[in-house]
């Protein structure tokens, strides 16, 4: 198992604010489940991981803009990607100053061509992965961000505090019990002083049988605290008796109904990302890029990876990773469909209508001499090309027509420079000579 400490709040200058406002969320579910005293099927309502459900539904469609924008760029990006792969492939080991700068002049004629830039897809990545950290540090640390679980634990982490040594005492019963927690981790810990919220970082990832042995290593209080965790365990039930806070395989028991949860959780991202490698690849024609069997392999790789956490992992963070593969799998089956019927054309240009629109708002005019060139120089991407070989050939020989232009209008301006009359301030008649000889050689 590995050693963290989880309970205390995030207060980091990004994830601080996402995390308690995911908290407050979590909190506001809890609190609504516990208006009703009800049980279904055997599940109280007030539950930990009915709310992580909810929870993750919820967020998940909070951040359906996000994916939306992300899934947009990802299908610019296929439709880019044979484009620059056949620039690259042209100015490969071209390592001098001209070819690099028509490499550039002719990626980012693509780039407008498209109406993208090369960071729209990872600044959106980068705000969908801070969402996500920030989600997983709360559904990590249930009793610092739901009030009435804290005050569940509080009662029990009180009752420690009252016993004289309780610090050693404690963190003798976390290496025993190898509950994943370094209590030499906590501030305080090296005199003797451990604070309720550390207290509450032990006791929060204790199940059923950790809680007795926590009762015995505690023998003046083992009453008061398996009264305490009665509440508390009943509120980690979960269908067939299943408790959140333990792992699947318990004890090295493979054959448990838990089993389910670690297949599942595979299962489910593997048919998410063969629904978002489908999309990619119908959008990216028949040709395969390298970047694309990349992905086919991660796609194959990482669903594995996730069940062989899930197995020595809480099943509530399983519950989490399944429900969040179906919403997002239901998700990207309309986005999808969505996408479909809007079309890469109009996709298209409404990225280059937005774009222009982000241009005028910076006050960039394409009026000088240089927005010209570069006009030129992309002229040809309004005519569809029949290959990647021939856009990037087209682009390549627009840019050397706007470099000869430049240049030929740097030669004339040097002849009229040259042959400049200027006016003669005497009047002598080898003067007048020259001035006439220079007229009749026009």
């Amino acid at each position: 198992m590995l050693d963290f400490v989880f309970l205390t709040k995030e207060d980091g200058l990004i994830m601080g604010p996402i995390s308690r406002l995911l908290g407050w969320i979590l909190n506001g579910i809890y609190e609504f489940l516990s208006l009703f005293h009800e049980d279904v099927n055997g599940i109280g309502i007030a539950n930990i991981a009915l709310c992580i459900i909810l929870f993750t539904i919820i967020v998940k469609m909070l951040m359906l803009p996000l994916t939306i924008k992300q899934q947009k760029s990802t299908r610019l990006s296929s439709q880019m990607s044979p484009e620059l792969t056949a620039i690259n492939e042209k100015y490969k080991g071209k390592t001098d100053e001209a070819s690099r700068r028509k490499m550039q002049m002719e990626t980012q004629a693509v780039y407008n061509k498209y109406g993208t830039n090369p960071m729209m897809g990872c600044l959106t990545l980068l705000v969908s992965l801070q969402v996500l950290f920030a989600l997983y540090r709360v559904i990590y640390a249930i009793p610092a961000y739901i009030n009435d679980v804290y005050d569940m634990y509080e009662l029990a982490a009180e009752s420690i505090q009252g016993v004289e040594g309780y610090a050693e005492t404690l963190a003798n019963f976390v290496k025993d019990a190898k509950i994943g927690v370094s209590v030499e981790k906590f501030t305080g810990y090296e005199i003797g002083v451990l604070t309720k919220t550390n207290i509450i970082d032990v006791l929060s990832k204790c199940n059923e049988s950790t809680w007795d042995a926590l009762a015995s290593a505690f023998p003046s209080i083992s009453d008061a605290l398996l009264g305490y965790s009665e509440p508390i365990l009943s509120i980690h039930k979960f269908i067939g008796g299943l408790n959140i806070l333990n792992s699947p395989v318990m004890n090295g028991n493979y054959f448990t109904p838990a089993i389910l949860i670690p297949i599942l959780a595979m299962a489910m991202q593997f048919i998410q990302s063969k629904l978002s490698m489908a999309s990619t690849k119908k959008n990216n024609g028949k040709q395969e890029d390298p970047a694309m069997s990349s992905m086919k392999m991660m796609n194959i790789f990482f669903p594995i990876m996730s069940g062989v956490i899930c197995l020595m992992i809480p099943i509530g963070v399983g519950i989490y990773w399944i429900i969040s593969s179906v919403v997002q799998i239901v998700q990207q089956f309309f986005i999808n469909r969505y996408l479909d019927k809007i079309g890469v054309e109009q996709l298209i240009a409404k990225s280059q209508e937005k774009r222009a629109k982000k241009l005028k708002k910076s006050g960039i005019e394409t009026g000088n001499k240089m927005a010209e060139v570069a006009k030129t120089s992309t002229k040809s991407i309004e005519v569809q090309p029949k290959s990647t070989a021939d856009y990037a050939n087209m682009a390549g020989k627009n840019y050397n027509n706007a470099a000869a232009a430049t240049s030929a209008d740097t030669e004339e301006n040097q002849e009229n420079t040259e042959n400049k009359e200027t006016p003669v301030s005497g009047g002598s008649i080898s003067s007048y000579a020259n001035v006439l000889k220079n007229r009749s050689g026009k």
